[in-house]
């Protein structure tokens, strides 16, 4: 497989997967979240750093306190750039927003996902964000 080639698997791969889990995260679904990750799962935002071990672990409070303080509505991917790559493993460079019922904005977040391949499968293995 040459170099471009590669980067075009793992790019289609990759976006696939981010589709996938935005779509689950707006429908509120933490199951279908689940199958969009690999455990275990790490995920940092602000200074914290949580280890979710296996599925069903991801907790979907954050949603709620999104809902009830924000009035937070859906969120959608803003920039998707796979920046680093080989067979294995991902990083993406991401940012998205998240929206009010009204449409209006309640923020812009930059993010880094590192995706890997387990068993010819991608899915998220770790997040990094300065949202909440």
């Amino acid at each position: 497989m040459t170099p471009e080639s590669q980067k075009d698997a793992v790019s289609t791969a990759g976006l696939k997967v981010l589709e996938r889990f935005m779509t689950a995260l707006n429908a509120y679904d933490a199951a279908a979240m689940d199958t969009c990750m690999h455990f275990p799962h790490v995920r940092m935002a602000e200074s914290n750093v949580a280890v979710y071990s296996a599925p069903g672990s991801n907790p979907m409070d954050l949603f709620d306190r999104l809902k009830a303080v924000d009035n937070w509505h859906h969120s959608a991917w803003d920039v998707q750039e796979l920046i680093q790559w080989n067979e294995a493993k991902a990083h993406w460079r991401l940012t998205y927003t998240r929206y009010r019922d009204d449409g209006s904005i309640i923020g812009r977040y930059d993010s880094l996902y590192i995706l890997t391949s387990q068993s010819n499968v991608w899915g998220i293995q770790a997040r990094s964000s300065f949202g909440p």
